[in-house]
């Protein structure tokens, strides 16, 4: 069975194994200043899945668009149930998951979910994939507001793309693209065909002892903002979080998301080629049998079979 990748931006890819199309995330359509990646929501024809990593709106939008014109049911939390059902998706087309669950999308594919975490959104981490970032550690959910009020938390510091978009424009359209404040319970997705599984996360968090079970053939590692592992924020840096995914994964391919300018001026291009450098040499030390895939948009990569 042939297995195709395309990066459609963000943390969305669309995975086609055989005749079976499955949406990982559904943010397609984002502000004119983000780079096109030749595909909008309204454009999908097929799709038999799609799989909600969590509940913003830079993963979930498109969703109420893609499943209404294809019939796909879609696998997220009961926050992205929520959002969708109010959205206008019918109830039908959506499986509510926590994480323990497993689904059969085909008679030779399955998915089976788990409880993951979502990056430390509470705190900002750092643009540079190569820079450690160190403290914040232990805290408790009042300490953690209070460092969030102080410093709005987020990303962190500014990112170097800052002025390449319209402010005004991203403001906009976050007030009239569909999600939720809240993350729902971030999700990640293990896909089992004849010819390999792929594992899949939209968002730099892991539980270790979930993780290093798994052993996919092909991992999806997010690499944006502080990474959370096991519930504290990463000490050190995005080029080690994808190390250590790659460690606890073991996979004989790693594919990289979310590192896009997806939204400027808020965000940035991270996959410079001095950010790439820093990741391949994070893997050469830690995980040197691991290939990393460098995908452009919407480019068809065969990943397995």
């Amino acid at each position: 069975m042939a297995v195709t990748l395309d990066w459609l931006g963000c943390a969305t890819f669309r995975l086609t194994a055989g005749d079976l199309v499955i949406f990982l995330d559904a943010y397609i359509d984002r502000v004119s200043s983000a780079p096109l990646v030749g595909l909008t929501a309204a454009e999908v024809t097929r799709a038999d899945y799609v799989l909600v990593g969590h509940s913003h709106f830079d993963h979930i939008a498109g969703a109420e668009v893609i499943a209404p014109r294809t019939g796909a049911k879609v696998i997220g939390s009961n926050e992205t149930a929520r959002v969708l059902r109010e959205a206008g998706v019918a109830e039908g087309q959506l499986l509510a998951a926590q994480g323990g669950e497993r689904f059969r999308l085909s008679p030779e594919v399955t998915v089976r979910v788990f409880p993951s975490l979502h990056s430390c959104i509470w705190v900002g981490g750092s643009w540079d994939v190569a820079k450690v970032v160190t403290g914040h550690y232990g805290l408790t959910e009042a300490e953690r507001a209070a460092v969030r009020a102080e410093t709005g938390g987020g990303i962190g510091e500014r990112a170097r793309g800052a002025g390449a978009g319209d402010p005004e424009e991203m403001r906009e359209h976050m007030r009239g693209t569909i999600g939720s404040r809240e993350t729902g319970g971030a999700l990640a997705f293990l896909i089992e065909t004849p010819d390999g599984s792929v594992f899949y996360h939209d968002t730099s968090g892991v539980w270790t002892g979930v993780a290093s079970t798994l052993r996919p053939d092909v991992a999806i590692v997010a690499m944006a903002g502080r990474p959370n592992i096991d519930g504290e924020p990463i000490q050190g840096s995005l080029a080690q979080f994808v190390g250590r995914m790659a460690d606890l994964l073991r996979p004989r391919r790693l594919v990289l998301g979310h590192h896009d300018n997806w939204m400027p001026p808020m965000t940035t291009d991270m996959a410079t080629p001095e950010a790439m450098a820093a990741v391949r040499e994070e893997l050469g030390r830690v995980a040197p049998r691991v290939e990393l895939l460098a995908l452009g948009f919407n480019d068809g990569t065969r990943i397995l079979g």
